[in-house]
C-alpha cells in the first residue's frame, strides 16, 4: 500500500532577493520553529516537545489532535506566552509572545484552557464582565455581547453562581469567555467536552463563520477524532512531534485510510519504525496546503518561513523539496523562494499602552474579583473578621486577671480547734496576732482552709487540695513582740517562732508568685494597722525607699495593658500571612491565574490589587482590635492613637509581604499552611517578643525587702515591636519565709515602749 508520496532531495538555490520574513510570519497566524520544550533537571530530562515545526495561517481552524500527554498543552501554552520554550521560536500574530506591542498575551488571543479555570464565586454576568474589562470593552459593550452567547451557548440565567452550574454548563462558560472579546487568535483545549452532539456542531458552525472572512483563526484541541474533519487543517501530535500537519481530506486521500484515527495509527507505527534522521525529519512535520488548499488550479506550497514539509500538486507529478541545510522545506518553481532573516524583528502597530502600568477595567476588575470572593466565602469573611475579635475578647478576658478562688491551707496553733475561735482585735492589742494577718488576707482569691497539723496542710497541697500551706506556731505572737523590742538582741529561738513558715505548689509559676505577692502585701497591711492603732507612724512598716509617681504607667500596672500592643501587632500580622499565603497558590491550582495572565493581566496588577484589598481589610481588622481593646474592655493608651493605627497597619503590611513570599515559594496550598504555621513561633521570638532582661510585672520578689517594679506601659504601647509579650522572669522559693530583717524595727520598739 502506498503510504504517501515519494520524497525528492534537492538541492536549494542560491539565496536570490528573498522577501522581508515578517512579512512572511504576518501572513500566518502562528509559526512554531524548531522548538525544544523540557521539564526535569539536565541530567534526567522530561522531553514535551521535541524539534517541533508547526505552522497556522490566518483565517483558517486548525484542529491539534493526539493522545494526552504528547505535549498539545504545552505546546498552546507556549504560544499564549505563558511558558518559554527551552530553544526555538514562536511567531504568533507577527510578533513573538510576551514582547510589548505583541498584544500576546492580551486581547489579541482569546484561550480556553483545559481545566475549568473560572471563579466559582462569580455568577455568569460578573464573570462575563470581569473579562471583558480585563480586555478593555465598555460595560454596554460586554451586556451585547453576553446576550449573544447566552443564547448561542444555551446557557442558564445569567444570575446563577458559576460553583452551581454543571460540569457541562461550566465549561460553556469557560468557552464564552473566550469568544466574549472577538479575538483575532481562538485557542480552545478540549472546548467541546461534555457538551451535547447538537451544541457541538453549534460551536463547529460557529467557529467555521467567524473564520471565513480571513480575520479570525483558531486552534482547537480535542479527543473527538472524527470532529476534527471540519478544520481546514489538523496537526497530529505524538511524543512531542507532528506527525503530520495537513488538511483532513488530504491525509485520508495520501493514506488511502477512511478515517483520521486509522492515519493516526498508521504513522504512529510509521514514527516508531524509523530510526534515520532524514525519516524522522520527514514524519516531524509533513504539511500541505496551509494558504491555499483547495485551489486545485494552483501550486499548493509552504515557504521556509513555515518550516514544515512541502508538497508540490501539480497535474502530472508529486515533489517533495527537502532543504539539506537546515531540515526545512521549500518550494522550488524554477526561483527560489524569499529568505528572511530569522533574526528580523517584528514590530507590533498596537504600542499605544507599553507604558501604561495598568488601565482603569484591569484595577475596577481585579479590585472586585477580590471583595467578591471575600464576601461570598462566609468562612473567609468569619476569618477576616469575627477571629480577631474572638481572638481580643479570649485575650482580654483571660489575660491580666488574678486568679480566684485559690485554697491555702492554714495550721495556726495559738487559736482554739476545737472551737474554731480565731479573734481578730482592730486596736492596740498585742494578742493572737496571727488571727490579725490572718484576716489580712484577700478574700476574693483566696479560700482558707484550716488543717489541725502542718502534715496534714503540706499533704493537702501534695495532692491538689490546695495552692499553698502556712503554719504558726503556739506561741507566735510573743515571738514576734519580743523580735519586734528585741531587735538586734533577738535569739535564734525568738526568730524561729516568730515566723510564719509558707510551703507553696509552683508547678504553676502564676499562681505561685501571685500568692507569694499577696502573702507579702498582707504582711505590710497587718503591720500598718497596727502601728496606726497604736499611734504609731504607719510608714514605719515600709522599706526606706519612696517611689513617686512614675513617669509612664501607675504604680499598680496592669499585665493586659503591657502585652495588649504586642497581641494587636501579632494578631494582625499573622492574619495577613494567612489570608495572602494561599490567596495567589488557591488561583494558581484552579488555572485561574494563568488565565487571567493570558489575557493581558500583569504581575504587577494582581499583586497591587491584592494589596489595596489586603489594605483596606487591615483598616478593619485595626478598627475593629483597637475598638475593642480601648473602649470596650478599657487598655490604656496614653499615647497618640494616629501612631498606633499606624505602626499596626505598616506590621500587617509586614505580615502581607510575609504572604506573598510564602505563595511564591510553596507550589501546593498545604505547603503554604506548613510554612506559616511553622513559621509562627520563630517569628514571635526573634521579632522580641520575649524579652526576658527585664521584671515586667510589678510583683516583688523575696529577699530582704520588697523589691517592686514599675512598669512603662505607655512605652510598650508607644514602641510595640520592642516589647510585646514579656515573659516572667521572677525568683521564687518553695519555702519562702516573710522579711525578718525590717529597717524600722529599732523604731518600732522604741515606739512601743
Amino acid at each position: 500500500m502506498d503510504e504517501g508520496p515519494d520524497l525528492v532531495t534537492v538541492e536549494k538555490p542560491a539565496p536570490l532577493e528573498r522577501a522581508n520574513s515578517a512579512w512572511t510570519r504576518r501572513q500566518q497566524a502562528v509559526s512554531v520553529r524548531r522548538a525544544f520544550k523540557h521539564y526535569g533537571s539536565s541530567q534526567n530530562p522530561n522531553h514535551v516537545l521535541s524539534n517541533l515545526n508547526m505552522t497556522v495561517a490566518k483565517g483558517t481552524i486548525y484542529g491539534l489532535l493526539g493522545a494526552s500527554g504528547c505535549g498539545k498543552t504545552t505546546l498552546l501554552s507556549c504560544i499564549v506566552g505563558r511558558r518559554r520554550l527551552n530553544t526555538g521560536e514562536i511567531f504568533v500574530l507577527g510578533g513573538k509572545p510576551g514582547t510589548k506591542g505583541s498584544g500576546v498575551p492580551g486581547k489579541r488571543v482569546g484561550y480556553m484552557p483545559q481545566e475549568i479555570a473560572l471563579y466559582g464565586e462569580f455568577s455568569i454576568k460578573e464573570t462575563m464582565m470581569y473579562f471583558g474589562w480585563i480586555f478593555g470593552m465598555e460595560t454596554p459593550e460586554i451586556n451585547d455581547r453576553l446576550q449573544f452567547l447566552l443564547n448561542f451557548l444555551d446557557l442558564p440565567s445569567q444570575s446563577r453562581l458559576v460553583k452551581n452550574l454543571s460540569g457541562g454548563q461550566q465549561r460553556r462558560v469557560s468557552f464564552a469567555v473566550a469568544l466574549m472579546h472577538d479575538p483575532e487568535l481562538l485557542i480552545l483545549d478540549e472546548p467541546t467536552v461534555g457538551v451535547d452532539p447538537l451544541l457541538r456542531q453549534s460551536i463547529w458552525n460557529h467557529l467555521v463563520q467567524i473564520t471565513k472572512d480571513g480575520n479570525k483563526t483558531v486552534i482547537i484541541t480535542t479527543h473527538y477524532i472524527e470532529e476534527a474533519r471540519q478544520a481546514h487543517t489538523i496537526g497530529l501530535m505524538r511524543s512531542g512531534r507532528l506527525l503530520a500537519e495537513e488538511s483532513p481530506q488530504v491525509l485520508l486521500s495520501m493514506y488511502n485510510c477512511q478515517s483520521l484515527e486509522e492515519v493516526f495509527l498508521k504513522l504512529s507505527r510509521k514514527q516508531g519504525q524509523e530510526n534515520s534522521p532524514q525519516d524522522a525529519n520527514l514524519t516531524n512535520n509533513i504539511s500541505l496546503a496551509t494558504l491555499h488548499w483547495g485551489k486545485k488550479e494552483e501550486p499548493v506550497y509552504v515557504t521556509e518561513e513555515s518550516g514544515v514539509v512541502g508538497l508540490n500538486f501539480h497535474q502530472s507529478k508529486e515533489i517533495l523539496i527537502q532543504d539539506n541545510t537546515n531540515g526545512h522545506y521549500d518550494r522550488m518553481n524554477g526561483v527560489a523562494v524569499a529568505q528572511g532573516s530569522k533574526d528580523d524583528s517584528v514590530q507590533c502597530d498596537e504600542c499605544s499602552e507599553c507604558c501604561n502600568l495598568t488601565t482603569k477595567g484591569k484595577t475596577k476588575a481585579l479590585l472586585q474579583k477580590n471583595f467578591l470572593r471575600m464576601w461570598r466565602n462566609v468562612g473567609v469573611m468569619l476569618f477576616i473578621f469575627a477571629l480577631p475579635v474572638m481572638q481580643v475578647i479570649l485575650f482580654c478576658l483571660a489575660i491580666g486577671r488574678d486568679p480566684t478562688g485559690l485554697h491555702l491551707a492554714i495550721v495556726n496553733q495559738e487559736m482554739d480547734w476545737s472551737s474554731r475561735n480565731c479573734p481578730v482585735y482592730n486596736n492596740c492589742t498585742f494578742q493572737y496576732l496571727s488571727c490579725r494577718y490572718i484576716n489580712a488576707l484577700r478574700n476574693d482569691t483566696i479560700i482558707k482552709e484550716y488543717y489541725e497539723t502542718p502534715e496534714s496542710a503540706i499533704n493537702a497541697v501534695k495532692v491538689g487540695d490546695a495552692w499553698g500551706a502556712i503554719y504558726f506556731t503556739d506561741n507566735f505572737t510573743d515571738a514576734l513582740v519580743a523580735r519586734m523590742a528585741l531587735g538586734r538582741d533577738s535569739d535564734d529561738e525568738i526568730l524561729d517562732q516568730s515566723e510564719m513558715r509558707v510551703w507553696l505548689d509552683m508547678s504553676n509559676q502564676q499562681i505561685g508568685l501571685m500568692l507569694n505577692r499577696d502573702l507579702q502585701v498582707a504582711y505590710k497591711n497587718f503591720a500598718q494597722k497596727l502601728l496606726t492603732a497604736c499611734g504609731n507612724n504607719p510608714k514605719l512598716a515600709d522599706i526606706p525607699i519612696q517611689f513617686k509617681e512614675p513617669i509612664y504607667g501607675s504604680n499598680e500596672p496592669s499585665f493586659t495593658d503591657f502585652v495588649a500592643p504586642g497581641v494587636i501587632l501579632t494578631i494582625v500580622f499573622f492574619l495577613a500571612v494567612a489570608l495572602t499565603s494561599s490567596a495567589l497558590i488557591i488561583e494558581r491550582m484552579e488555572g485561574l491565574l494563568d488565565r487571567s495572565w493570558v489575557a493581558g493581566v500583569l504581575p504587577h496588577e494582581i499583586l497591587f490589587s491584592h494589596v489595596i484589598c489586603q489594605f483596606v481589610v487591615m483598616c478593619g481588622q485595626t478598627a475593629l482590635v483597637l475598638i475593642f481593646m480601648i473602649l470596650v474592655f478599657g487598655v490604656e493608651c496614653k499615647g497618640d492613637i494616629f501612631l498606633v493605627i499606624c505602626l499596626t497597619i505598616l506590621q500587617g503590611l509586614c505580615g502581607m509581604c510575609f504572604g506573598f513570599v510564602i505563595s511564591a515559594v510553596c507550589e501546593l496550598e498545604r505547603n503554604a499552611i506548613q510554612l506559616a504555621l511553622g513559621s509562627f513561633y520563630p517569628t514571635l521570638l526573634l521579632s522580641g517578643n520575649a524579652n526576658c532582661a527585664e521584671v515586667y510585672l510589678g510583683l516583688p520578689a523575696i529577699d530582704d525587702g520588697y523589691h517592686i517594679v514599675a512598669v512603662d506601659a505607655h512605652q510598650g504601647l508607644e514602641s510595640p515591636r520592642d516589647r510585646r509579650l514579656p515573659r516572667l522572669h521572677l525568683d521564687h522559693h518553695m519555702d519562702c519565709r516573710l522579711p525578718h530583717d525590717i529597717a524600722p524595727c529599732t523604731q518600732v520598739q522604741a515606739g512601743l515602749n
